[in-house]
């Protein structure tokens, strides 16, 4: 008897662990398709969207999960262009931080494309839809604070499909490298985080990002600087064309924009340089002839023509609430790079987030004393 028992309590103590194993390795088995119905339904839920999700490969051990082709869209909309198709995105627990105290991710995208159809997008939604609902169901699929964010060969556009032909602005193969977001390493730097994205514009131009930031503010401060170059300018014809009623035969576009927000306030400056430019010239309709004549004549007057460049530099600033640019600097500008000295290729790094910082503080005294008066 005695030996009996003891048989049957070796038994059990192979058979419990045994038991618990099989249900481990099934709960493993099982736990990606859990995942994938709710992340599902996180995206179902989005009003006036709807989105799914491919796959998703989870890895318990190293706290990590690969989502495959999470994409989204209008509900009404005309076009089947997905407004957002992530190819793959891995998100994964920082370890590095992990070590600081800090419990945080990291997520690496490959291949990510937005799409902002313009016909499809002003489509009214349902009423109760928020613009932030899409935006937070995506952040919400993931469990902890973002810190760390790289995008491989990632695509936005803009398209517009009723011009006549059809708008494409775009910017392919973009390489984005964002670092600190959660301020990890907080050392007593205003702006702790760090931003560097390279992409290839349409045009095949050179497209150039970095700056830094601090994103844990409800409105977070930046200070930003941007660069396009070695643009073909034939290639925004279409958008010419259509807004403008203008084509261009040849020609290089340059662009340069800085930017610094200091608790809510806003001060930038955009440059936009053609250089080399030519129209083009049609035998069409008596006023379309009229306007690119038109058009012509004042490339010729406002053109810097030793540096032979079109350009001007638009003043921004404002709270963000109203931002504004500024009309006759704009315009001076014009002049003055057509006629006493051609703005250089260059960012004019004349933007300085201290001074931003500054300017924010007194605008904020100012609306305080007159709150009291």
């Amino acid at each position: 008897m005695a030996a009996q028992r003891k048989r049957m309590y070796k038994r059990k103590r192979f058979l419990v662990p045994a038991i618990i194993i099989v249900l481990l390795v099934a709960f493993r088995l099982v736990l990606p398709y859990i995942v994938k119905n709710y992340v599902n339904k996180v995206l179902a839920d989005i009003p006036g969207y709807y989105g799914q999700v491919e796959d998703i490969d989870l890895s318990l051990i190293t706290g990590a999960y690969t989502i495959d082709q999470l994409y989204l869209n209008k509900v009404n909309a005309d076009t089947e262009i997905p407004f957002l198709n992530f190819e793959r995105t891995n998100i994964s627990i920082e370890w590095s931080s992990l070590f600081k105290g800090k419990i945080v991710s990291e997520i690496n995208m490959t291949r990510p494309s937005l799409i902002y159809v313009f016909e499809d997008q002003q489509k009214e939604t349902p009423e109760d839809a928020d613009i932030d609902d899409w935006t937070k169901a995506l952040t919400d699929l993931v469990p902890i604070d973002i810190n760390k964010l790289e995008i491989h060969d990632g695509k936005v556009a803009f398209v517009q499909l009723t011009a006549d032909p059809n708008i494409d602005l775009h910017l392919n193969q973009i390489e984005l490298y964002a670092t600190n977001l959660r301020n990890v390493e907080r050392t007593g730097e205003r702006l702790p985080s760090d931003l560097v994205a390279d992409a290839v514009s349409i045009g095949e131009g050179n497209l150039h990002l970095e700056g830094k930031m601090d994103l844990v503010k409800q409105i977070p401060d930046m200070d930003l600087a941007l660069s396009l170059e070695n643009a073909n300018v034939t290639a925004l014809n279409d958008f010419t064309d259509h807004y403008a009623g203008i084509d261009f035969d040849k020609g290089e576009f340059n662009f340069y924009g800085e930017m610094a927000i200091a608790d809510g306030y806003l001060q930038g400056s955009l440059k936009p340089i053609i250089k080399d430019a030519k129209l083009i010239g049609k035998d069409d309709a008596f006023l379309e002839t009229l306007w690119e004549g038109f058009v012509g004549f004042f490339k010729f007057i406002l053109k810097n023509h030793k540096e032979n460049t079109l350009a001007t530099k638009v003043p921004i600033e404002g709270d963000l609430n109203d931002v504004r640019t500024k009309t006759w600097p704009t315009v001076t500008n014009i002049f003055r790079n057509a006629w006493i000295k051609a703005f250089k290729g260059i960012i004019d790094d004349d933007i300085d987030f201290t001074d931003v910082q500054k300017t924010a503080k007194e605008k904020e005294s100012k609306n305080k004393k007159k709150d009291k008066d």
